[in-house]
């Protein structure tokens, strides 16, 4: 029954958290660092009451361990969000963070001198020509409505990755593909620390999930102008009245408060499911998350998605499987049965 509960928790917490950050982005692309605030500050505070008992309770880990993973896990998140406001639609930048495998087999064949098998290279092969093929296409989107012609499809995609476009701010240090490659090589960094991490002092998610969100909260003095300039802009929303409730608040306010909702829903499931099922289970629940939240976002908020865009998605998802070995471990657990029953 908890894992059923967990695997509904996953998807309805999400694929709904998706649907409240893009209305939040399409109104306000840059208001990224005041939802990750706000989903930091909540997450913190009830892992505060609940898990570290109100700081009677010591950690298991020592906390300069956590003060390593913390500086990884906030750059990611700041990273992810900032890329929201660097011309990137909400499935491409869904896809683009499917390529964690990527960066995951190369820090791993880097760092912990790993090897694979053709499968799984095959695997990542077909991820990386997934992401080429999306990125490339929407590098074409962009050039017709930019002052070059089709016929410079290359030349377009060059400048898309050096974020050299008019309606780009110049100011900027971080390309919208340069943001997310670093976003997806700092988390796959991450998650190797963690791994040794757990291996020396056991596991404890949820004692991590808050260190990893309430440690981060005085970085936040740093973003401190863009979150106020963002929460006076919310003010300044038109007010929608809460269903069932009567209460009336600015309408991005409303949206603020479902996504962090949602993402608490989605957290809280995925750490259910992690003591409940496997590791494969996991992934595979997570994965078809991933791909339930990109269809819906693609039907809901009509984004623009070319046959050439669904290919690349499909590439992206059976490379995912793949790596994951879902069909080996399935045929290996229908042929366990079979064992049993000869023995008996």
């Amino acid at each position: 029954m908890r894992p059923a509960l967990a695997v509904g928790l996953v998807f309805a917490g999400c694929c709904s958290n998706v649907i409240f950050l893009e209305l939040l982005a399409r109104k306000h692309p840059g208001c990224g660092n005041i939802v990750t605030f706000a989903q930091f500050l909540f997450i913190a505070v009830e892992g505060f009451l609940f898990e570290a008992d109100l700081g009677r309770k010591p950690p298991a880990i020592p906390i300069r361990y956590y003060a390593i993973m913390v500086t990884m896990f906030f750059t990611v998140s700041v990273v992810n969000n900032y890329a929201l406001n660097l011309n990137i639609a909400m499935p491409l930048h869904m896809i683009f963070r499917s390529g964690s495998l990527i960066a995951n087999m190369i820090l791993g064949i880097i760092i912990l001198k790993k090897r694979y098998s053709i499968f799984k290279y095959t695997s990542i092969a077909l991820v990386s020509v997934g992401i080429f093929i999306c990125t490339f296409m929407s590098a074409k989107q962009v050039t017709s409505q930019s002052s070059l012609s089709e016929n410079d499809g290359f030349q377009a995609f060059v400048w898309w990755l050096l974020g050299k476009y008019k309606n780009y701010n110049k100011a900027n240090c971080l390309c919208s593909i340069g943001a997310l490659t670093f976003a997806l090589l700092m988390s796959a960094r991450m998650g190797i620390f963690q791994e040794t991490l757990y291996k020396q002092f056991g596991k404890h998610s949820k004692e991590a999930l808050f260190y990893n969100h309430a440690l981060p909260l005085p970085g936040f003095i740093f973003l401190a102008s863009d979150i106020y300039d963002h929460a006076v802009l919310f003010n300044k929303s038109e007010l929608y009245e809460i269903p069932g409730i009567g209460v009336t608040l600015p309408i991005m306010w409303f949206y603020l408060l479902m996504n962090i909702i949602t993402q608490y829903v989605c957290i809280r499931g995925v750490f259910i499911l992690t003591t409940e099922c496997a590791s494969l289970t996991v992934t595979l629940v997570v994965t078809l998350r991933k791909f339930v939240s990109l269809i819906f976002s693609i039907l809901y908020f009509q984004n623009p998605f070319t046959l050439w865009h669904w290919l690349g998605t499909l590439f992206v998802f059976i490379g995912t499987l793949m790596y994951t070995e879902v069909w080996n471990n399935l045929g290996t657990t229908k042929s366990e049965p079979q064992k049993d029953n000869k023995k008996n």
